[in-house]
């Protein structure tokens, strides 16, 4: 899946590559602008955490004139009187206008690096409203995002990645130039679609898929959670055998009515026990009074 989300299968979505401390996600995330740029796609970057040169020095080789940088990277908050792009500058409104600035036909790939920089001076609410409205309202054609996850609340986390289309959690491989990703993806109908890879990347950011496996390297596996059987340790068994779960199932319990006591009871056999009053001469009943004997 990895293969076909850097051939662009994701048009028109929101694509998060998290990473953490363990394992960085930067070199991935050149990959894919590497590969919109081959594409021949206009691909715009919001640098917050790299400078213009440190990217287009590792993309030598790739058409950078379709390369448009926005320098998040020297001024992030605005502090000189003349400021490139700022945090604040993050909105609807002036995303729109550096993409249209561009004279290419196309629709451009907006990618941000990294979003964590947003989250941390900007509310999480407002970031994921506008993240919203550049998606539906077809401002770019794709978003390509860098999220350090460890850097934030879970529920931070959680929010931004539900309103991805496509989240790659990468950590290390079991071998040191690889790297384990796993990939969440959910369709426009709701479906999602979960996969793992293992992969390296080249010199030139090229992305070789090795293999599927389900094992993560040795610095992610300390760090999951094992499954504890509270029984393990007893001193006595809590597990019923094959005879004794019959046994249980075959036990009638004491107020649990079977059918056949249910039918007893509610409908009278020939010869039950009845109730019979004849009133006595003395008896005081008025016919016309019948609670005459209550008043006081």
């Amino acid at each position: 899946m990895l293969t076909e989300l850097l051939q662009g299968s994701d048009a028109g979505g929101f694509l998060i590559i998290r990473d953490s401390a363990s394992y960085s996600g930067r070199h991935l995330l050149k990959s894919f602008i590497n590969a919109a740029l081959n594409r021949e796609e206009a691909v715009h970057v919001l640098g917050f955490e790299a400078s213009e040169e440190e990217l287009k020095d590792e993309l030598k080789g790739s058409p950078v004139q379709r390369l448009h940088f926005h320098n998040a990277y020297s001024d992030p908050l605005g502090w000189t009187d003349q400021p490139a792009f700022t945090v604040h500058q993050f909105c609807l409104e002036e995303l729109s206008r550096l993409v249209k600035q561009t004279s290419h036909p196309k629709p451009a790939t907006l990618v941000i690096d990294s979003l964590s920089w947003i989250l941390r001076h900007l509310s999480p609410p407002a970031v994921c409203a506008t993240l919203h409205q550049l998606r539906k309202r077809g401002a770019v054609r794709a978003i390509i995002a860098l999220l350090h996850g460890d850097m934030h609340q879970r529920g931070t986390v959680g929010s931004v990645c539900h309103l991805a289309s496509s989240v790659i959690t990468v950590a290390p491989g079991m071998k040191g130039g690889d790297a384990v990703a796993k990939i969440t993806k959910r369709s426009k109908s709701g479906k999602v679609v979960q996969d793992e890879d293992i992969f390296t990347i080249n010199n030139d950011l090229t992305v070789v898929v090795q293999s599927k496996h389900s094992q993560l390297g040795p610095k992610q596996a300390e760090t999951e959670e094992q499954e504890i059987d509270p029984t393990a340790h007893l001193t006595f068994n809590l597990r019923l055998s094959n005879k004794e779960r019959e046994a249980k199932e075959k036990l009638a319990l004491p107020f649990v009515f079977s059918k056949e006591k249910k039918t007893a009871l509610l409908h009278s056999s020939p010869g039950s026990g009845r109730i019979l009053y004849e009133p006595d001469a003395n008896d005081d009943y008025d016919q016309e009074d019948p609670d005459d004997d209550l008043d006081v």
